[in-house]
This record gives structure tokens, C-alpha cells and sequence, in this order.
């Protein structure tokens, strides 16, 4: 066998790439120096636990050293949302809670009967731990983010191939697949986190607005009780409140087919759109100081891989916007309805489910920071208002045919004119309609053959001119002129 000084055997039969060799040494925790991985793991925001920290190396250790799949790491983030979501007291649902979560949602169904003309689901109420919601609603999660997830890493990756002396990327040989791996792992554990720490603040399975699982009508108990603490509330009231809310979500959900796909795929076309500004990570590469674990968390608290958005992208931001407080405003209107005269503090609750959903706890911004969406309804009380407005103006049914068709829905301009919204639809649909009449002209071959009042005018015109050709110039009659009397004559009497 040939040696290669860049590539030695190191006694073995299969020679080593040496880049390699040190990228699968560091994440086994040899020849580390003086960097400590607890300070790393707190530089990147992870929890500083050795049991843990041992296990994710260990993972990222395997993950290099395998074939890769993608630019991301999926695996990685599952694994690390299951721990954080476990990391706080996250015990199993009992009996008693499956019982409380059943009753609540079953009889949210009946209150939501009276407000809205959109069928039950049928759908079977379930109680879920925080531990059971990352298992339901990652794979929507991968759905979601994975656009942004590949950008992120094919941005890391070309920065460090890049930022690389042109001496060591010759040899990089068998390493490059694990470095174009370095920025999945990074991306999945921190997406793992972000989800992790999601499940500890989420009530429902629709609780932002998106059904993260697919017909599926739940509640976290624990975070029930969570969301209760500090309101001084009766907590059969905060279930049953929160009851009506997820039922109104899944109702909507599952009675709209169209609705679930068209928010999912506006969240992915608005990702597909995002990219990742490069010069940002190489200048952090190029500036921070492994010894320096603060500076590190500083940086990565400062968004530095949030994607930067263009113009169209915050177009395609405002439409998904709108979409997300129209959902929002319609489940707000209908639960306020539900229960209003049979929940003393329902006025309270309204309020507080309010000012949450339009802030946005810190698990809210810190998923926003990893992937440039904020998924909050902003116009969510604008919305409401236009809800309220439309059912007072065309009843309930009138309100919720609304969501026949994705054509049929609101804009922006209309929460800001929620009054001027009926108005302006009559005009569109006006001028559809004119469209509709010229399409089936056209299609029925009317423009072909003139119309019936066109052929009375044809006719009109042939009879004056054939009654012109019968005159004289000086416009008499000649053929009642009696020729045989020498034209001066009167007319013989019969």
C-alpha cells in the first residue's frame, strides 16, 4: 500500500483521515485541553447536568461516525426534547386526570353546539405529559422547521469549509460528511430544546394556534395546573375553559379539511424563502473564544442564526399572520360565547388566554429565535372583533360559511376595516361574477352568433334600405304612379 503522510495508516489496514481522526477524539472527550464540556454545553444553552452532556456527546460522537441521512440531525432533537421535556416533573397521567381531561372536553362539545354551526368532531378527549406531546407533535415540528433546519446547516457547514486554512482542506478526506454533520447536530440539539421547553408551557395540542397533531382533541394536565397558578380561579373553571378552547380548535380543524394543510403549507412556503446569512456565523467563528463560554452564550442569545428576512418574506409573513388571528379570533369569539353564562370567570380567563397568546412565553421566543417565526396571532383581538361583527350581521351560519373556502377568507385589510368587510366582499364578488357570465358565454359559443336585440337592429336596417331602393331620388313613390294616364292623372276607381 502507497503511503500517504497526509493520510497515515497508523499500523492499520484502513488508513485515517487525520481531520478525521481529531473531529471523532474531540467529540469522544480526548484531547479536549483546557475547554471544559460543561462550559460548552453552557455556552450552547444546554442544561449542565454530566449525565446528560455525556449521553449528547456520545450521540454526536455516533452521528459522526454514520452515514448521514440529512443535513439534519432529527434523531439528536428528539432525544433532547424528551429530556428537557422529563427534566421537570413530568409524572405519567393517572386515572383521575384521564377522567377530569374526558368530562371537560365532552362537555365543551355540548357548549359548543349552541355558538357555532359547525358539526362535533367525535374525536375522543385525551391527557397527555409533556413527555407524550413531544412524541405527538414532532414529526409536525420536523415538517415545520426542516426547511430552515437544512439552511442552517448548509450555512454552518460552508462556514467552517470556508473559514478553514487551504492547507488543512486538503486534507480533509473522510471528514467532510462529518462536518457537513457538525451544523445538523448543532441545530438538532438546540431545536430539541427549544421543543423540549415548549412542552412545559403548552395546555393543548393546539395551544399556538397550529394542530401540531392531526385529529387530535388533548389537554396537559400538568400544565393545566400550571397555567392556573397565581389566578386565584376555581381550577374546575380553568379546565373547562381551556376545554372549549381545544374543542373550538379541533372543531375547526377537522370540519375545515382544507384549513390544517393551508396553515402547515404557508409556514413551509414562508421557510422555504428564508436563508441564512452566512457572514454573520463566519464572523462568529472567526471572533469567539472557546475558553470564553459567556461570550459564546451572548452570541447565540443575540439570534445569530435567526434568518434574515426579505421583502417577500415578510409579505408571506403577514398573510400567515393573518391566517393564524382569523383562527385565533374565531376559537376566542366562539369560546367567549360558550361561556360566558356558565362560567363566572370566563370574562377573566378571556383576558388572561389573551395577553398570553399575543406575547408569547420565553420557550415561544426562544423557538423563534432558532427559526425566524414568531407563531403568535398579533391581530388576534382585531380579528375577534371581525368574527363578531360578521355573526351579528349574517347569523352564525352566515359567520362560519366563511371557512368554506380559503378564497372566501379575510385580509389584513379587512381586520383593520372589520365593517367595511361585507361590503367590499359584495364588490368582489360582483365582478366574479361577471367573469363567471363572460367565461360561460364564451363557453357556450354566445359571442359566435349576435345577441337577439343585435338581429332586430340588423333587420330594422334591411328594410330601410330596401325601402330606399324603391323611391325616387326626389323620394315619390313611382309605383303608384299611373302610367297610362301620362303621370298626371288621379288613379282609376274601381
Amino acid at each position: 500500500m502507497t503511503s500517504n503522510p497526509l493520510n497515515p495508516s497508523n499500523g492499520d489496514e484502513n488508513p485515517k483521515d487525520p481531520l478525521a481522526e481529531m473531529l471523532q477524539n474531540l467529540m469522544g472527550g480526548k484531547g479536549m485541553g483546557d475547554i471544559d464540556p460543561a462550559e460548552l454545553a453552557k455556552a450552547a444553552g444546554l442544561p449542565n447536568d454530566p449525565n446528560l452532556l455525556a449521553q449528547m456527546f456520545s450521540q454526536v460522537q455516533a452521528m459522526m461516525s454514520a452515514p448521514s441521512e440529512g443535513p439534519v440531525n432529527w434523531k439528536l432533537a428528539h432525544d433532547n426534547a424528551r429530556r428537557v421535556a422529563a427534566g421537570s416533573t413530568d409524572p405519567s397521567v393517572t386515572s383521575a386526570q384521564s377522567r377530569e381531561v374526558d368530562e371537560a372536553l365532552r362537555l365543551a362539545e355540548l357548549w359548543l353546539d349552541q355558538v357555532t354551526d359547525l358539526p362535533a368532531t367525535g374525536l375522543i378527549g385525551k391527557a397527555w405529559s409533556r413527555a407524550e406531546w413531544v412524541e405527538e407533535t414532532l414529526g409536525t415540528w420536523k415538517r415545520l422547521t426542516e426547511p430552515v433546519a437544512n439552511s442552517v446547516a448548509n450555512a454552518l457547514s460552508t462556514a467552517m469549509t470556508e473559514q478553514m486554512p487551504e492547507e488543512m482542506k486538503s486534507m480533509m478526506g473522510g471528514a467532510s460528511s462529518m462536518l457537513q454533520n457538525v451544523g445538523g447536530a448543532i441545530f438538532g440539539m438546540q431545536l430539541g430544546q427549544a421543543i423540549g421547553a415548549l412542552s412545559t408551557d403548552v395546555v393543548s395540542s393546539t395551544d399556538i394556534g397550529v394542530p401540531l397533531a392531526d385529529l387530535e382533541m388533548a389537554l396537559l394536565p400538568g400544565n393545566v395546573a400550571k397555567f392556573g397558578e397565581g389566578l386565584s380561579l376555581p381550577e374546575n373553571d380553568i379546565r373547562l375553559f381551556l376545554a372549549v378552547r381545544e374543542a373550538a380548535h379541533a372543531r375547526l380543524f377537522v370540519q375545515v379539511p382544507w384549513l390544517r394543510g393551508h396553515l402547515l403549507g404557508a409556514i413551509e412556503a414562508y421557510a422555504r424563502g428564508i436563508h441564512i446569512d452566512t457572514s454573520r456565523i463566519e464572523e462568529l467563528a472567526r471572533d469567539l473564544d472557546p475558553s470564553n463560554p459567556e461570550g459564546i452564550q451572548e452570541a447565540l442569545s443575540q439570534g445569530v442564526f435567526m434568518p434574515q428576512r426579505t421583502p417577500e418574506q415578510d409579505l408571506a409573513l403577514q398573510k400567515l399572520e393573518t391566517a393564524l388571528a382569523l383562527v385565533e379570533g374565531w376559537v376566542d369569539e366562539l369560546t367567549a360565547a360558550a361561556t360566558e353564562k356558565v362560567l363566572p370567570s370566563a370574562a377573566a380567563l378571556r383576558e388572561t388566554v389573551r395577553r398570553r397568546r399575543a406575547t408569547g412565553g420565553p420557550a415561544e421566543h426562544a423557538f423563534a429565535s432558532l427559526v425566524g417565526l414568531e407563531l403568535r396571532p398579533r391581530r388576534l383581538r382585531e380579528a375577534a372583533t371581525l368574527w363578531a361583527s360578521l355573526k351579528a350581521e349574517r347569523g352564525i351560519d352566515g359567520r362560519d360559511a366563511i371557512w368554506k373556502h380559503p378564497d372566501l377568507l379575510p385580509t389584513a385589510e379587512d381586520l383593520d376595516d372589520p365593517k367595511g368587510f361585507s361590503e367590499r366582499r359584495k364588490l368582489a364578488e360582483a365582478s366574479d361574477s361577471e367573469v363567471d357570465d363572460a367565461l360561460q358565454k364564451l363557453l357556450n359559443g354566445g359571442f359566435d352568433t349576435p345577441a337577439d336585440n343585435d338581429a332586430g337592429d340588423k333587420d330594422a336596417e334591411d328594410k330601410d334600405a330596401a325601402g330606399k331602393d324603391g323611391k325616387t331620388d326626389g323620394g315619390t313613390d313611382n309605383s303608384s304612379t299611373n302610367e297610362g294616364d301620362g303621370g298626371g292623372g288621379e288613379a282609376p276607381k274601381s
